[in-house]
């Protein structure tokens, strides 16, 4: 029988270690190429779905900036309006503003004037004041105002 020595024992423990050190890193790169497989046709998937997808944007895009250019003439239209509107107010409002101010004030003196010389209608009864629950006769009420307008 032969006996192994000690740099025998110590290449085989040497051998062993590389064989699974390389079983290790061969298991390591089939999970690598596996992993690149899939994510190689997660990405094709993804091309083959977001090209169409981004197709449609691009049309929605377009439409979307077709309605903000009408809206852009409808308020400028608006706008047009508005500022013509804004004249013809200014317009008819200096035309007949002012005689329609003078007819008005014209119409209530003629009121005032013929309302105070009728004789028929009976004068007003003095206007009474109340004071916290009190009637405060006329006399006393005189004298509050004149109180009031020395101040």
């Amino acid at each position: 029988m032969r006996t192994v020595s000690g740099g025998e024992v110590a290449g085989i423990l040497v051998a062993v270690f590389w064989a699974i050190l390389v079983s290790f890193l061969a298991v390591a790169l089939a999970r690598l190429a596996q992993t690149l497989r899939a994510t190689t046709k997660l990405v094709a998937d993804v091309t083959d779905q977001a090209v169409p997808l981004l197709a449609d944007a691009s049309t929605a895009v377009r439409s979307a900036q077709t309605q903000i250019d009408r809206v852009d003439a409808i308020a400028s239209d608006v706008q047009e309006v508005t500022s013509n509107a804004s004249a013809l107010s200014t317009t008819v409002a200096s035309t007949f503003g002012g005689p329609l101010v003078k007819v008005a004030a014209f119409g209530y003196g003629v009121r005032r004037a013929l309302g105070g010389r009728r004789d028929d209608m009976p004068a007003k009864a003095p206007r009474r004041t109340v004071i916290v629950g009190r009637t405060v006769p006329a006399a006393r009420r005189e004298k509050r105002n004149a109180r009031g307008k020395k101040d």
